[in-house]
Order: structure tokens, then sequence, then C-alpha cells
């Protein structure tokens, strides 16, 4: 794996791992409220535009990234749209 290979894995996964607190914290509390349903959704949109763009471009960084945080934040939305 080349230089700019690791760094791009080091910055997606301390990006994406920026929101395993809010899916533990939305998991123990069952509280979305504070949760904004439509940052969600254009946050999503986003990364699935960046998912399909580091699929075009074959770079295992931006797609391992991209692919988690959207199950991060598809969790985050399935349990906002169960509680409110």
């Amino acid at each position: 794996m080349d230089t700019i290979t690791a760094l791009g894995l080091i910055a997606g996964s301390l990006t994406t791992l920026s929101f395993a607190p809010q899916v533990v914290r939305v998991w123990r509390t069952r509280s979305t409220a504070d949760l904004s349903l439509a940052m969600l959704i254009i946050f999503l949109a986003g990364v699935l535009l960046w998912l399909a763009y580091g699929m075009v471009k074959g770079d295992i960084a931006i797609i391992a990234a991209n692919a988690v945080t959207a199950a991060l934040i598809g969790l985050l939305l399935s349990m906002k749209t169960k509680n409110g």
C-alpha cells in the first residue's frame, strides 16, 4: 500500500468513525429528536455520490469510507423514522 492510499484510509476512517458516537447514543437513548432528518438525507445523498465516484475511480479509500458512512447514516435514518 502506498503512502497516499494509507493517508486516504486514515482520513476516511476518522471521518467515518465520527458518526459512531452518535449512532451509539441514539441506540442507547432511543432519542432522535435532535437529529435533523433533512441533514441526514442530504448528507447520505452526498456520501452515496462520493461512493459512486470512488467506484468509478477505483479508489479503495473513498469506497471503504463512504460505504461505511452510508451504512451508519442509514442506521441513523432507520432509527429516526422508527423513533421520531
